[in-house]
Parts: C-alpha cells; structure tokens; sequence
C-alpha cells in the first residue's frame, strides 16, 4: 500500500511539476529573454546540478562508448526540439492549449510504431486519433471565425512529435536500453543544449538575466519541469508502472491550463473545455487500449 502511494505521489508530482513550465517561461519572455536563451538556462543549469547531484549523491559513473554516445546525441536533439518548438509556441498560442495539443504524443508514439516497427493499428487507436483530432479541432476553431494561430498550433504538432521520435526511440534501440533512466536524462540534457549553443551562435547572443527574479524563473525552470520532474516520473514508473504513471500525466496540461487562466488570465470556455477532454479521453485510450483487450479477450471467454 505505501509503495502504491509512493507512486501515485511521485506520479503526481512529476506531471504537475511539467505543467510548470509555463509559469517560469512567461515572466522571462516578458522581461526580454528570447525562446532559446531561456532554454539555454534552462538546460545549462539542470545539467550542472543534475550531474553533481547524480555523481555525488547517486555516485554515478558517467561512462559511455561510442555507440551509446552517437545514439544519446540524437536522442538529446529530439528532446531538444520538442523543447524549442514547445516554448516557441508558448509566444503564439494559450499555454494551456498548447500543453494539452503536447499531451497527445502517446496518439503519435502509436502511429509510429506501426509505420516503422509494424505494430498493427487496432480500432482503439483509430478511434483515438479521431477524438484527439476532434478536440484539437474545437480548440483550434473559436466562435465568430476566431482561431488559434495556426503557426503556434504547428509548432505544438512538431513538439509532440519529436517527444513522440524521443520516446520510441529509448524504447527500441537496444544500444541505451540498458542505461539507466537518470543517466540516460543527463546525456540527453547535455547534448539538448548544443541546439541552444548553436542556435544562441556559441553563445554570443546569448541574453544576460539582470533581475534577481527573472533569475528566480529561470532556477524554477530548470528544478521543477526538468529535475524533479526527471526523478519523480522514475519512480513512479518503478513503483507503479509507466501505464499508470502516462495516465497521471494528464495533471500537466491540467496544471498548465491552472496557471494560465489563474497567473496569465488566459480564457477557459466550454468550447476548451470539452476540446480538453476529448484530447485526454483519446490519449487515455491509447494508453489503456492493451488493457482494454485483455479484459475484452476475458470477458469473451465467459461466454
């Protein structure tokens, strides 16, 4: 029972500290700091207190070949984009929408596993596509002609799917399956922060914090939706699995939507509301849809 509640806490705690990203990020736009210097402090400081905390208090070895180096680039890269698109459309769109159009990369992860890895495309997951879609539909048209930005909405399509790139790509290559998690976070962090180096010109345009609180945002940018999110999600997953602990992510569009409406006075209408709903009913589905088949399977076998 503890462990149960372990996991469910740290489940918790781990979505909601993902939905905070937003309520970081939107003061230090608002003072100045362009997308990519942003997640430049956001990157440079979680590696540099992850690693000490991994290398001193874990005592990690941090040793790597060759293939696992090449592989974690790549996958750092993808993490990376996913990141950049995302904050990137934080400028274009609610935060809460955009948080919650993020949260349908399972749909993605699905899609690709059958295209390229020949996993079969069930009614389930069909479904789900067309409620998701459904509920980006109503997210994306307002009343009276009034919309999203579609560039916004493109650049959270483009996050999801490069997230969803990231997490087929640590579940089937066999070279990093036996890194463990928190190693496998820090490379992938490290090598996330060459996009912003490169993008940021080796760092000669990179933006200076001059406010004691734009500096607070930037520390919770890399504690909470980095580091503890990273440690959390671990756990949670060891002790109650990652189907359940996928379900408790629906707290982190949720908690966006939360700090959008209540710190950014962002809108939230009936048209939104059930637009969420239908994006987590679908997402849930695929989540769900091989438990779903087995208790189908048994209760055809009653009969």
């Amino acid at each position: 029972m503890k462990r149960q509640f372990t996991g469910f806490l740290n489940g918790t705690i781990a979505a909601a500290s993902y939905g905070t990203n937003p309520l970081f990020a939107l003061p230090l736009y608002a003072g100045g700091i362009g997308v990519n210097s942003v997640l430049f402090y956001r990157y440079a400081i979680a590696v540099l207190i992850y690693g000490l905390w991994l290398k001193f208090h874990k005592k990690l070895s941090f040793k790597i070949n060759r293939k696992e180096f090449f592989v974690l680039l790549i996958l750092g890269l993808l993490f990376s984009f996913s990141s950049l698109t995302l904050f990137d459309a934080f400028n274009y769109i609610q935060v809460g929408v955009a948080c919650t159009i993020l949260f349908i990369y399972p749909i993605f992860v699905a899609v690709i596993m059958a295209l390229f890895f020949k996993e079969k495309i069930t009614k389930t997951v069909i479904f789900s596509i067309i409620l998701t879609f459904s509920g980006i539909w109503l997210l994306y048209n307002g009343k009276a002609g009034i919309t999203l930005n579609l560039h916004g909405v493109i650049l959270v399509l483009l996050s999801a799917i490069f997230y969803a790139l990231y997490i087929v790509g640590v579940k089937n290559i066999s070279v990093v399956k036996h890194i463990k998690s928190d190693k496998l976070s820090f490379y992938v962090m490290l090598f996330g922060l060459l996009v912003y180096i490169i993008n940021l010109k080796f760092c000669t345009e990179l933006q200076m914090i001059n406010s004691p609180f734009l500096w607070l945002c930037t520390l919770g940018l890399a504690l909470f939706p980095t580091i503890i999110s990273l440690e959390t999600i671990a756990i949670s997953i060891k002790l109650i699995g990652s189907t359940t602990t996928a379900i408790l992510g629906a707290l982190e569009p949720l908690t966006a939507i939360f700090f959008g409406v209540v710190f950014f006075h962002e809108h939230l209408t009936f048209r939104i509301i059930v637009g969420v709903i239908l994006v987590l009913a679908g997402v849930f589905l695929v989540i769900l849809r091989k438990k779903l088949k087995q208790m189908f399977e048994k209760n055809n076998c009653l009969y």
